[in-house]
């Protein structure tokens, strides 16, 4: 397997495992994919990794910012897709585990989640790569018409911040 770079070379393979998710109805509230020029503007510029396993992105993982004031520049939302003949072998936790190193040699020291509450494979994994739970937002949006619960999860850089 080998770890790359987001790039708009390989937008669209992303795109293809993004779409995957969104036929689940419990990845995002989004209905439709974005365009590169929304997806490139809405992620920070670091921490773009896909990995790839015989010239194909079994995977994919970002982060977003979720502030623009100046307290919060060490803190993102994780986004993180796994094309669905790649689920359950183990990509998500070589993906988190890489995105959390990324991140802290970036400066972030914490990251963070909304993820529905009934995707508990997502929590599981988010769990296993050491998030933990921090709150629970009740109907918090709709989704298709239907209200959904969003579980909080969060990681606590062990290195970066910490004085």
């Amino acid at each position: 397997m080998e770890i790359k770079l987001i790039t708009k070379d390989n937008f669209a393979e992303l795109i293809e495992i993004y779409r995957q998710g969104l036929a689940t109805n419990i990845a995002t509230f989004q209905n439709d994919s974005p365009i590169w020029k929304d997806w490139d503007k809405g992620h920070l510029d670091f921490c773009r990794i896909c990995i790839y396993e015989n010239s194909k992105m079994l995977g994919w993982t970002a982060l977003s910012p979720v502030s623009s004031r100046c307290v919060y520049s060490g803190v993102a939302e994780v986004s993180v897709y796994v094309a669905t003949d790649s689920r359950g072998k183990g990509i998500g936790k070589l993906l988190l585990n890489e995105l959390i190193k990324q991140s802290e040699s970036n400066g972030i020291w914490t990251l963070q989640c909304g993820i529905f509450s009934e995707n508990q494979s997502s929590i599981k994994l988010h769990e296993k790569c050491g998030f933990r739970i921090v709150g629970y937002r009740e109907k918090i949006g709709k989704k298709n018409g239907v209200w959904k619960d969003n579980v909080l999860m969060e990681y606590r850089s062990k290195i970066v911040g910490i004085d």
